[in-house]
């Protein structure tokens, strides 16, 4: 039995601490907060609640694997989008329904939507197997050449989305999903078309209560297997002698030893601060941050007619915005804006006769105070949009609070505000970021900054690699060591 740490409460440290846990080993968690689940988090005011991460739940799978045992609720559309002509696509999960959908919108395109998400099936079917299976590099199984082919090698998504649509609408619609991953979908591989696959094969789910009730369920599942939990302890480095960790030092000078270190922290914050590593930190740099966001809260009187749980308002010049956030490092001129409202399948998130809508706009991870307008100002801006493309809160908001990069930063360790550390941007880029194995022996990585990436069920599924990580590396008296490989990156 080894004597583990994990440093931070998000899903993917609940995860691997409760699947280490499990495996027999002391398991300790330090969370700086004063609640786990990281960005799975929730603000309320005046009886309304508003989703700060995550806003849907795919690949349920994943935590029914770890036994969460939550009701799950399936909204009637996957979602609502609004073009900037005014015209709507709505999503169904039905991928006989989506074709019609698209064919409504675009006569003639819903075969070819037919054949772009044949693809994302095939796509989908090699990550599961190789990428969402096993360390960086050394997948579980042999990666054969039609595997290859089937992702699409050396093609970006928005190349991906016009080699099937020819309605630039449609190609925009595909693009959405780069921003699943923080990236620009005109650089970013069109191996993320594969997402499409899983939202119309299983789903997009809402739990009762709020997303956050993962998180919630998970600490409960620690407590159960035996895990220590420390809140508002504040991890600031990590120990090591030669070429192996010995423990953490925590910011009141205590000092915890450990023969694993589980780092669910930024991969910057690892290499820059709690482990200085100048070469891993330039390597990081070298693929740039991933977006960030500003979130609008809005309490809304009264409901709106025919609102979807999610919704999106598509900017008219797409290939703009990125070069706004990801060039010109400012919020984007013409935004598109997510709006996402609870209270539509869940009347508890809303009193009675209103609506919890968040609204979310793609951003530079950069600080606010070095935009060229203020924050205030940046949402009149927004709103003002909004309500000339249909959506107008006019006379309807009690009150908008704002959830900014600045607050990602400095509430979680964000790189810069970046919500998924380093940006998918690059063909390779998926093979270039932080392994799960650290470079010294019993540090190993997980959270939305490392292998396989973010989001809720990768982060889990990261925690799944890990586990399996250290069953080889520590394997239990009288077992044999497992071949796990994935060097340290």
């Amino acid at each position: 039995m080894a004597r583990v740490t994990v440093v931070g409460g998000g899903v993917g440290g609940m995860a691997a601490a409760l699947l280490l846990a499990r495996a027999g080993h002391r398991v300790r968690l330090f969370e700086r907060l004063p609640r786990l689940g990281g960005k799975l988090a929730e603000h309320r005011r005046d009886g309304f609640t508003f989703s700060l991460g995550p806003s849907l739940l795919t690949m349920p799978e994943v935590f029914r694997d770890l036994g969460l045992g939550l009701d799950l609720v399936e909204p009637a559309e996957l979602c609502r989008y609004r073009f900037a002509d005014g015209s709507v696509l709505t999503a169904r999960r039905d991928p006989g329904r989506m074709a019609a959908e698209v064919n409504r919108l675009a006569p003639g395109e819903g075969a070819a939507w037919r054949a772009f998400h044949a693809w994302a099936v095939r796509c989908l079917a090699v990550a599961e197997r190789t990428q969402f299976a096993g360390p960086l590099g050394r997948p579980p199984r042999a990666v054969r050449p039609r595997d290859l082919l089937a992702l699409a090698p050396g093609r970006t998504l928005h190349g991906l989305a016009r080699r099937f649509f020819r309605d630039r609408r449609l190609v925009q619609y595909v693009c959405r999903y780069a921003t699943y991953s923080g990236s620009d979908p005109y650089r970013a591989p069109a191996a993320l078309g594969c997402v499409p696959a899983l939202e119309h094969g299983r789903g997009g789910w809402y739990v009762p209560g709020g997303l956050p009730r993962i998180a919630d369920r998970l600490a409960e599942l620690l407590r159960l297997a035996g895990v220590e939990i420390v809140l508002g302890a504040r991890v600031t480095g990590i120990l090591t002698a030669g070429d192996r960790v010995t423990g953490v030092r925590l910011a009141d000078g205590e000092r915890v030893p450990s023969d694993i270190v589980v780092a669910n922290a930024d991969a910057a914050e690892l290499y820059g601060v709690l482990l200085p590593d100048r070469r891993r930190l330039r390597r990081i740099a070298r693929l740039g941050r991933s977006s960030s966001v500003l979130l609008l809260l809005a309490g809304v009187t009264g409901r709106t007619p025919g609102l979807a749980h999610h919704s999106i308002v598509f900017s008219a010049d797409y290939r703009q915005e990125f070069r706004d956030i990801f060039d010109a490092g400012r919020p984007p001129r013409d935004p598109t804006v997510y709006i996402g409202c609870s209270a539509v399948d869940d009347p508890t998130q809303a009193p009675e006769g209103a609506e919890n809508q968040v609204l979310l706009v793609n951003v530079p991870a950069r600080d606010p105070a070095r935009w060229p307008q203020t924050v205030e100002s940046y949402r009149d801006m927004v709103l003002e949009r909004l309500a000339e493309r249909g959506h107008d809160l006019s006379g309807r908001l009690r009150f908008v609070d704002t959830f900014t990069p600045a607050d990602l930063r400095d509430r979680y360790g964000c790189w810069g505000g970046a919500v998924y550390g380093g940006a998918t941007n690059g063909v390779l880029a998926p093979l270039l970021r932080p392994g799960n194995r650290g470079p010294r022996r019993g540090l190993y990585l997980v959270g939305g900054s490392a292998h396989p990436g973010g989001g809720l069920p990768l982060v889990a599924l990261g925690a799944r690699i890990v586990a399996g990580l250290v069953a080889a590396d520590f394997p239990a008296p009288g077992r044999p060591a497992v071949a796990a490989g994935g060097g340290a990156r």
